[in-house]
């Protein structure tokens, strides 16, 4: 905050001190001279305030539009493997004409938030292609909550691998062996394949790659959705979800 401030202020500078730069050669001045220019400027700025908050309200919409163009350019270099790897889990429906893919912890409390939110707008709009990314970013329980739902979906297939992410999204128990067979049991799915499965070389393959492209789209938290050309970084509401998903269909 207090670097956007000085480079706001730097930027209510230049714009307060332009016309009086457009008559002045500062190269030319006396020091004596600069110091007072300088003066000038800064009882302009003292009394004037407000200049500073539009100078940062400036600032910030040009970061932001600077931070979207960049995600824009990672999103359209790293496209197939964002919506099409061939290995992560396709929800809603799958030839729907907008696709939203979700880089998510199971134990993220943001990720559990919006996650009726996401549900709804998935079920509820009916033409959306719904892509999960297992990224589990905060300790070893997310990692073994990864492993265990796809795991889950090795052994039981991409219905199973719902069930086990719904659960997983709202479970708050023991994260020990005996407490996620009695989890597998309980989505009716052999407990004893699903454990065995965990630490297959093909679930650290898909970790490791879905590790490898949050890196390259400067993804470091969850969730973080792509909509489109779009990432959306933290949790968003349910009518900005719909929003976007608008006006991507144009």
């Amino acid at each position: 905050m207090i670097r956007t401030l000085v480079t706001a202020s730097a930027l209510a500078l230049t714009v307060a001190s332009s016309a009086a730069v457009a008559e002045t050669d500062l190269s030319k001045m006396t020091d004596a001279e600069r110091e007072a220019f300088r003066a000038e400027v800064r009882a302009y700025l003292l009394d004037n305030p407000e200049v500073i908050m539009e100078a940062v309200g400036v600032l910030e919409q040009k970061q932001a539009a600077a931070a979207a163009d960049g995600d824009r350019t990672m999103v359209e270099t790293n496209k197939d493997a964002i919506f099409a790897d061939g290995y992560s889990w396709v929800g809603g429906n799958p030839d729907g004409d907008v696709t939203m893919v979700e880089f998510l912890d199971y134990r993220c409390g943001y990720c559990r938030k919006a996650s009726a939110e996401v549900e709804e707008l998935v079920n509820g709009d009916g033409n959306i292609r719904f892509i999960v990314k297992e990224f589990p970013i905060l300790g070893e329980e997310s990692v073994i909550s990864s492993r265990f739902a796809l795991s889950v979906r090795k052994v039981g297939g991409d219905d199973a691998y719902k069930a086990a992410h719904d659960a997983l999204i709202t479970y708050k128990g023991s994260y020990e062996e005996p407490a996620l067979r009695r989890l597998a049991e309980g989505l009716g799915i052999d407990a004893d394949a699903v454990i065995a499965g965990m630490n297959d070389p093909e679930i650290n393959t898909i970790l490791q790659s879905n590790r490898d492209l949050a890196n390259r789209l400067q993804i470091s938290g969850t969730p973080t959705f792509v909509m489109d050309d779009t990432m959306l970084r933290g949790y968003v509401p349910l009518d900005q979800m719909q929003a976007i998903v608008k006006d991507i269909r144009g």
